[in-house]
């Protein structure tokens, strides 16, 4: 550009300055662009040396691209200069529109700062205009601001050195650097984005990658898993809607994926865990219960429930975990039935009796309700009336006034038949069963014969009753049986009944005994506890023990 007057400058010129500005934005990377930047100073602007200064993330300007001087390039590039240092040298000089220019005369105080320098070597000018190997030209590169306002953000500084026609720059150089720095600015900013948009592909297509192999991870855990696994949804009309198994739930239940599909869980489980299992699958949780095989028969499980959430604000799923627990249950259960019941018949044990007949009583007797109405409800108020004219008290205790509410809102009270009457009344019958002759058999043939005939007279006792009534064995040769619905002749036939199955022969031992058996008829009631119901029916057992001849208490 060796003429400076506007309307001489050569259409080589602007072509060759067009070139170098289209070369910018062409660069592949945000280096490329850098170095781009510097060689078109040189190339398409006339000047001997350039070097581009990019802001850093903590403000600093790093010298990025340099052209012109080899040696200058390995002296400085990659070297940094404080903000400090370049926001003086920016507000002192000369102001040429946007660019800097800060003469030889004033330059003397940049000398010692910590901004990266080069110093070409060159005589004095000799004339007004003509460079001096000490001056300095800047111009600033802002990122686009609003149109008509303030530059926008400092991307970075390019310095000039040294035009080859070795001239200060007129009006057309001067113009020709701030639009090149102008453009220079957008192909930063351009390369700057294309950067962090392949570093956010990058990263994207990492995390895809990641999840990926996280779902391919879990699909092998899940369709491996040596326990059972589904996914089913979550809330809606299809809550609990199973949409996939893998092959161990397949396995424990018996059905093939496909029709598992079809399922929700509360399809497959006991009806007597429903409640459980809505509890268990409302925002998840454990629970042990049992599901339905294709069979019919149920298994027990240890079923785990955990929210999983599809996306932020999406659809949310469970994923359940089914470990098959039939043989602890069983385990536990057999470990129960032994704690609760008679380990040599079979038969409920005296804790296990005790309980059944306490949870038929309540503290209060059902004669308590007996008294006028008219007087209960002026001592206790209208509740009290109320639940005895319905026909319940609904465990009132009137003895604490009509709040006082006990645990027995659902009780129904056991009353007893009337004494020496039977004017058709039914109660639970208690019969406290004793065993003739047993003594004499043990000291005879020994503990074996009797333990034959214990066992042999359980289950005669357990045949001879109704489905629902209880037979336990209290201890040694006592027994009782709990009946509930009877009238007095009622139970007095049943003890008849049993009484007569008793004393058949049995077989111990290879050979056949007999024994006796005397009854003792008691009646529960509320109010009475469970000691108190059968020390009742163990009196009165005795005292038919009594009335009969020694000889008749046994049959053979």
């Amino acid at each position: 550009m060796e003429t400076e007057s506007e309307p001489y400058v050569r259409l080589a010129a602007l072509r060759q300055l067009h070139q170098v500005m289209a070369d910018m934005n062409t660069a592949r990377s945000l280096a490329d662009t850098l170095q781009t930047v510097a060689d078109g100073v040189v190339t398409g602007l006339g000047y001997e040396l350039a070097c581009v200064n990019l802001v850093r993330s903590d403000g600093d300007l790093v010298v990025a691209a340099f052209s012109g001087n080899t040696a200058a390039e390995a002296l400085i590039t990659g070297r940094a200069g404080s903000r400090e240092s370049w926001e003086r040298r920016l507000t002192m000089g000369e102001a040429w529109g946007d660019l800097v220019f800060i003469p030889h005369t004033e330059g003397w105080v940049l000398d010692d700062d910590d901004v990266p320098q080069w110093y070409t070597d060159g005589p004095a000018p000799r004339f007004e205009d003509e460079w001096h190997p000490s001056d300095r030209l800047f111009a600033p590169m802002y990122s686009p601001g609003a149109p008509g306002g303030s530059p926008g953000e400092l991307l970075g500084v390019l310095s000039v050195d040294r035009p080859r026609n070795g001239r200060r720059p007129g009006a057309w150089g001067r113009e020709a650097l701030q639009v090149y720095a102008f453009q220079a600015a957008i192909a930063i900013s351009n390369a700057r984005l294309r950067a962090n948009m392949q570093r956010a592909l990058l990263r994207l297509e990492r995390e895809q990658q990641a999840l990926r192999a996280s779902e391919e991870s879990f699909r092998q855990a899940f369709e491996y898993a040596p326990s059972g696994m589904a996914i089913a949804e979550m809330g809606g009309d299809q809550h609990g809607r199973i949409l996939r198994t893998n092959d161990a739930l397949c396995r424990l239940l018996g059905r093939p994926a496909s029709a598992m599909r079809r399922y929700s869980f509360s399809d497959l489980v006991h009806p007597e865990d429903i409640g459980t299992l809505l509890r268990t699958s409302a925002e998840g949780g454990r629970a042990e219960l049992r599901l339905g095989r294709r069979d019919g028969s149920y298994v027990w499980v240890s079923l785990r429930n955990s929210v999983v959430a599809d996306a932020a604000d999406g659809p949310r799923f469970l994923l359940t975990h089914v470990e098959d627990i039939e043989e602890r249950k069983r385990r536990e259960l057999h470990l129960a039935h032994r704690a609760s019941h008679d380990s040599l018949t079979g038969l409920p044990n005296s804790a296990e009796l005790r309980s059944r007949l306490a949870a038929r009583l309540c503290r209060r007797p059902h004669s308590a309700l007996s008294g006028d109405l008219d007087s209960l409800d002026a001592a206790y108020g209208h509740p009290a009336y109320a639940a005895v004219e319905a026909g319940h008290d609904h465990g009132f205790d009137f003895d604490s006034g009509p709040q006082a509410y006990d645990a027995y809102d659902h009780h129904v009270h056991t009353v007893a038949p009337e004494d020496d009457r039977d004017d058709g009344a039914k109660g639970l019958a208690v019969l406290f069963c004793d065993l003739d002759g047993f003594k004499s058999i043990n000291d005879r043939f020994g503990h074996n014969a009797g333990d034959a005939v214990l066992i042999e007279v359980a289950r005669r006792l357990s045949n001879g009753v109704r489905d629902g009534d209880t037979v336990a064995r209290l201890g040694g040769d006592e027994f009782v049986i709990l009946a509930d619905g009877l009238g007095r002749a009622d139970a007095q036939d049943l003890a008849v009944r049993l009484r007569n199955e008793i004393i058949q022969p049995i077989r111990a031992e290879g050979r056949a005994v007999r024994v006796g058996a005397s009854f003792g008829i008691g009646w529960a009631h509320c109010g009475m506890t469970a000691d108190e119901v059968l020390k009742s029916a163990d009196e009165r057992m005795y005292v038919e023990k009594r009335s009969r001849p020694k000889q008749h208490r046994r049959a053979g």
